[in-house]
């Protein structure tokens, strides 16, 4: 497949291509969730502490992080296609492994490995991604995103099921394996070899446009990690919620999350990109000011619902505008806006944690909704 020149593509011209990009984001949203399972199993059967299993956990972001870079490069020297089946098939292999081992000498290599096979897809996904909305001429990234959070919640409601029935980790880790192979297969044709965003150094310290589009990404970033990881616990802690009802703060987040995701490229023809990232920063902070002040368990769910809804639409809108921006080209801009927002999911938890331990949680949630306003304000001077 050759460079993907901008073209008029309304009519059925970019089909395979489309497809193609959307099929990859499944197989990410599907990874994720695979490894998101197996996370109790993999604590439980290498007989792993807390803090042992934190250690862990950084393996995989270290590997997802030092991939990003190296991924934009190897698609400027290679091309995009090489580094979607390599990174696949990282994520692919590791599965299984990640599954049976019970070693912590095997699983950080395999953590490192899978990690990097997440990170290279993300960052090539993403470049290809801003390619076929270009040559589409019409919003497209939400709906690419919208995929990863679909493939996401689809693994983990398969991944459970399978889990239930008896299937094990091993049998369960190989059905993904398998789905990714597939999907991958079927991605294969509409892959681009290289993409008219390509091109410029391998390396560059981010600046100007770029800076502030990685910052803003990851605080949205950081919003999200901090529902995942703490909204539960609060639930519990500060609410005094049932644990198994806690649980649903996060689902009330993913939904809304996914739904405003598939539907985001009509949300953002109709009310433009700017609007939608300054309305949907402060959406979210709404939301989470509201899970947060109002000691209401109803309350709690409709904020996350909101901060959901806030946030969903906003990364796809920063992802475009990597791609529009003039200061990098994309192939450098867009692995480190995604480092930025990695970054973001890694510092999150912890930076809540140490907010609360110094204040309180719902002090620490107060401090992201200030963030999201000051993206709110910020908004306005990103040229989407």
């Amino acid at each position: 497949m050759p460079a993907l020149a901008a073209r008029d593509t309304t009519g059925s011209g970019l089909r395979p291509e489309v497809w193609s990009t959307r099929l990859i984001f499944l197989i990410v949203g599907i990874g994720t969730a695979a490894w998101a399972s197996l996370v109790p199993f993999v604590k439980l059967r290498a007989g792993l502490g807390e803090a042992q299993l934190g250690l862990l956990l950084l393996c995989l972001g270290l590997g997802s992080i030092g991939a990003m870079p190296l991924a934009g490069a190897a698609a400027t020297r290679f091309g995009l296609r090489p580094v979607l089946i390599l990174g696949t098939a990282a994520i692919g292999l590791t599965l299984p492994l990640l599954a049976g081992a019970s070693s912590a000498l095997i699983l950080g290599p395999a953590l490192l490995l899978f990690g990097a096979g997440m990170g290279a897809v993300d960052c090539a996904m993403n470049i290809q991604a801003i390619a076929v909305e270009r040559a589409a001429g019409r919003p497209m990234m939400s709906g690419f995103h919208g995929l990863y959070s679909l493939g996401s919640l689809a693994g983990a409601l398969t991944a459970g099921t399978l889990l239930t029935l008896g299937l094990g980790e091993p049998g369960m880790a190989l059905a993904a394996t398998g789905a990714i192979a597939g999907l991958c297969a079927l991605a294969w044709p509409g892959m681009l070899a290289r993409a008219a965003t390509a091109g410029g150094p391998a390396f560059a310290i981010p600046k100007g446009a770029v800076l502030l589009i990685g910052l803003l990404c990851g605080i949205v970033f950081l919003t999200e990690g901090s529902v995942l990881d703490w909204s539960a616990v609060f639930l519990v802690q500060d609410r005094g919620i049932a644990p198994a009802r806690a649980t649903l703060g996060y689902a009330a987040f993913s939904v809304t999350m996914t739904v405003g995701r598939l539907a985001g490229d009509g949300i953002v023809a109709r009310l433009g990109r700017t609007r939608v990232l300054v309305l949907g920063a402060l959406v979210a902070a709404s939301g989470l000011a509201l899970a947060t002040l109002v000691p209401d368990w109803s309350a709690a769910l409709a904020g996350y619902a909101l901060v959901g809804a806030g946030c969903a639409n906003i990364v796809p809108v920063l992802f475009t505008a990597a791609g529009r921006q003039t200061a990098m080209p994309a192939s450098v801009a867009v692995p480190a806006v995604t480092t930025f927002g990695y970054a973001g999911v890694l510092a999150g938890p912890a930076l809540i944690g140490f907010i609360a331990q110094a204040t309180s949680l719902p002090a620490a949630f107060m401090v992201v909704a200030a963030l999201l306003v000051a993206v709110a304000a910020a908004g306005r001077a990103v040229r989407v």
